[in-house]
């Protein structure tokens, strides 16, 4: 009879702690990793440095705040009703310009709604109104 020796012996590994190890290693990355979230580019209007100075005759104020309410020199009214303000402001002044002011949080899609309304009635006269820094001038 013949033995036969059987010197190879398998290399395992173990696995029955495996899916604990995998586990503790998903819950150290979820633990540890940062995301991080952007939420915009930060947007700060430009201030005007200087101006041109005009007749305030001549200019009907256009406010939109916060809320979306805008209003023409201080009358609530719709885009539609701004444009026929307008229109019949134009009428009376020819040289009449529309000076757009906007609260810093008011969306900008209020104004391009006024806008559009505007340029059906042609009073294309416009003006956007900053306000002036009284810092030194940079050289």
């Amino acid at each position: 009879m013949k033995f036969e020796r059987n010197l190879k012996t398998k290399a395992a590994v173990p696995t029955a702690s495996m899916g604990d190890i995998v586990f503790l290693l998903l819950i150290f990355f979820m633990v540890t990793t940062v995301f991080k979230s952007e939420d915009g580019l930060p947007v700060e209007l430009p201030r005007a440095e200087s101006g041109i100075e005009v007749k305030r005759d001549n200019i009907t104020r256009v406010y939109v705040d916060a809320l979306g309410r805008i209003s023409v020199d201080d009358h609530i009214v719709t885009p539609a009703l701004a444009a026929q303000f307008m229109l019949q402001r134009t009428e009376e002044n020819p040289m009449n310009i529309v000076g757009f002011e906007g609260d810093v949080n008011a969306d900008y899609k209020y104004m391009d709604q006024i806008m559009e309304e505007l340029k059906k009635v042609n009073a294309v006269r416009i003006s956007f109104n900053n306000k002036v820094d009284s810092a030194q001038p940079k050289y």
